[in-house]
């Protein structure tokens, strides 16, 4: 498979092509990244003089976001809130814009809580992932979260809702603002879209009410950069793989002595890779492949032939990947994995004691 052009970017903007065409490219971009920053900086304070109409709902709103394009972790820290709250006897939805979805635009219920009605293809991995592995969560998607919102509450009733990548989704009125900042690279290159990853310049930071370090190093302590804002670490830990076809989690002890292929349609494939070859995964080849990558049958066909190529005997991706395959054979299927995620927040006191807080405030 040829480099994606995703790939490429997120490679220009980290300094790793240094090219003189790629160098010119990136100067390019970054005069047209200051006209985006200055478009951000004047529609945030629009947002806060009260000239952009900023909508409210009926319920508390817990917002979960970054800053960043690409992946800090939003899907295991949104479960890891919801788990809390569903734990504490509270309804509770998420409303997610549905992205890469076929319906993506439409304003659709993916769960009551008991059933799902819609596939991944249909509503997004990630809506789908968070509603086929949080039991009881209801998850509504739209593009228009207040309409997500409103719909929620004339079908479902739920307590809390929890804003899915919702930090720059200002129109929404938020109760709790959550930002998740990769710990190792938390700003990126400090420029913004197009020429770095920052979604916003850095001082939209300040809206947060809780900053969320996330792939943190063991014993790291929280940065400095947060200023007044609280701020806790977490980290991700791969610990154990979920054969595709079904069945219980098996160890890693299982690919031990055997060749592996990797394969990772997420904004950042490689520290995906690199938590594999530490658990001791021999990894023989990988794919990076393109965030929400679409696994059609010419697609599937691509990954087999790699796999044939590097003689491969398991395939391991990501548990938001694996609920899209259907292009793989059912003989094919008992041979991929699906590595499982478990997050751990440190001072996770804080968190829930913000969010109890919230739900006490809206309760009186």
């Amino acid at each position: 498979m040829n480099i994606s052009w995703q790939t490429y970017w997120r490679e220009l903007a980290s300094g790793s092509r240094t090219d003189v065409v790629d160098k010119l490219l990136l100067l390019f971009l970054t005069s047209l990244a200051w006209l985006y920053s200055l478009a951000m900086r004047l529609r945030a304070e629009l947002y806060r003089l009260g000239i952009l109409n900023t909508l409210r709902l009926p319920r508390p709103v817990v917002s979960i976001g970054n800053i960043t394009v690409g992946g800090t972790g939003k899907t295991p820290v949104t479960a890891y809130i919801a788990r809390f709250l569903l734990a504490q006897g509270f309804r509770v939805a998420v409303l997610s814009r549905g992205y890469g979805g076929s319906l993506e635009g439409q304003t659709c219920v993916v769960s009551d809580g008991y059933s799902i009605m819609l596939s991944a293809v249909e509503c997004g991995d990630e809506p789908y992932l968070l509603a086929s592995t949080v039991p009881g969560l209801m998850v509504v998607i739209g593009t228009d979260r207040y309409a997500a919102g409103l719909l929620a509450i004339q079908q479902l009733s739920p307590d809390i809702f929890l804003l899915d990548d919702g930090f720059q989704h200002l129109r929404l009125h938020r109760d709790l603002n959550i930002l998740l900042m990769d710990f190792s690279r938390p700003f990126g290159n400090n420029l913004t879209l197009p020429a770095g990853i920052l979604r916003e310049p850095e001082t939209a930071m300040c809206r947060a009410d809780l900053v969320i370090f996330t792939r943190t190093p063991v014993a790291a302590r929280i940065p400095a950069n947060t200023g007044n804002i609280p701020a806790c670490v977490s980290s991700h830990t791969i610990v154990d793989l979920l054969p595709l076809s079904g069945g219980t989690p098996v160890p890693f002890s299982h690919c031990l002595g055997h060749k592996v292929l990797a394969f990772a349609g997420i904004a950042d494939p490689d520290s995906f890779f690199a938590g594999l070859r530490a658990r001791g995964l021999n990894l023989v080849h990988t794919l990076d492949l393109p965030d929400h990558f679409i696994y059609n049958q010419e697609r599937c066909n691509e990954i087999v032939v790699a796999m044939r190529e590097s003689g491969a005997d398991f395939l391991v991706t990501t548990e938001k990947d694996g609920v899209k395959m259907k292009g793989f054979s059912q003989e094919l299927r008992t041979r991929i994995l699906l590595a499982r995620l478990e997050l751990t927040i440190d001072n996770s006191e804080q968190l829930k004691e913000m969010l109890t807080g919230l739900l006490q405030r809206h309760g009186e």
